[in-house]
């Protein structure tokens, strides 16, 4: 049974529900990339797609601020009253609740109420990074809001967040912010070798630019494919030789040959004698390996 909002708060790691949430998660994945689609249309291009990156707030997930009309707004998710919350730099604030309702017309409130504060914008209304997507004004099947199951959600990536924070600023090269991608709907963080990796000619324009330099990533999803529970992950791209066979810490860790990236379930985390260094080991462990495979300029980008 999920806990109440109270005694979750209480919980620095919180226990997720072993079923019931998914339609919840699915849903607040929909609404999110709507969000996610705003920013991405109204802000420059950061290196990597970085201006798109929701954060991690001490109330839910916020944008980074956005430019329209010659006034700068966020939107805000607000999980603890649960409402949408749109902050204008001019002094309006418009807050619309999240309850039970489709997509379609999450989407339609969501511009109207931009346009009532004078904001036109217009985006592509076609979810990514899902298999078999529906378009935003069309997608009726996605409806379902718990605020208990989206209140536990947003505190598994409050409670994951201070220790990426932590591994992020051990890293003196270039490293991305914490933040959450809201395609995938994960919170993660990249740190650079600094070179250039080999071009993927194949790829989209999202992954070209994503991936043009060598990269070790970490994060945290809440499950999809073949990994269907919430789990931390860790790859390098590109992959060097001998990464997939890396004798990592904790046990509870494995390498998934169809994502090509160590796994390590959320619940093996949060059941640990310490969550946070249970963690910890996984993130060095899996970064030292890699680091050393790919033959990094570890003196130089590590802070000593």
């Amino acid at each position: 049974m999920l806990k109440t909002a109270a005694t979750v708060a209480a919980e620095p790691w919180p226990t997720l529900p072993s079923e019931g949430w998914q339609d919840t998660l699915a849903t607040l994945h929909m609404w999110a990339q709507v969000v996610g689609k705003i920013v991405l249309a109204l802000t420059p291009r950061t290196n990597h797609f970085w201006n798109i990156a929701f954060q991690v707030t001490p109330r839910g997930l916020t944008t980074l601020p956005m430019i329209a009309a010659g006034r700068t707004f966020t939107l805000s998710f607000d999980f603890v009253d649960h409402q949408l919350i749109f902050t204008c730099s001019d002094g309006q604030i418009r807050k619309n609740p999240l309850r039970p309702q489709t997509v379609a017309d999450f989407y339609r409130e969501t511009l109207a109420t931009l346009r009532e504060m004078g904001v036109d914008v217009h985006i592509w209304p076609m979810p990514v990074e899902i298999p078999n997507p529906t378009r935003f004004d069309q997608d009726v099947a996605h409806h379902s809001y718990d605020p208990a199951v989206a209140n536990t959600l947003w505190r598994v990536l409050l409670a994951v967040k201070p220790v990426f924070e932590s591994f992020r600023c051990r890293f003196v090269g270039k490293c991305s912010p914490v933040h959450f991608f809201w395609g995938s709907f994960d919170l993660a963080v990249t740190r650079f070798s600094g070179r250039r990796a080999p071009p993927r000619p194949e790829a989209d324009a999202m992954t070209q630019e994503s991936y043009s330099h060598e990269v070790i990533s970490h994060g945290f999803w809440f499950g999809s494919g073949a990994v269907t529970v919430p789990s931390f992950y860790a790859y390098a791209a590109p992959e060097p030789e001998g990464f997939r066979e890396a004798k990592i810490l904790p046990a509870a860790a494995f390498y998934s040959d169809e994502f090509k990236i160590f796994i390590l379930p959320y619940e093996a985390v949060r059941s640990a004698e310490s969550p946070a260094e249970e963690l910890t080991t996984f993130l060095n462990g899996t970064y030292e390996a890699a680091a050393r495979l790919a033959k990094w300029d570890r003196a130089e980008l590590e802070r000593r």
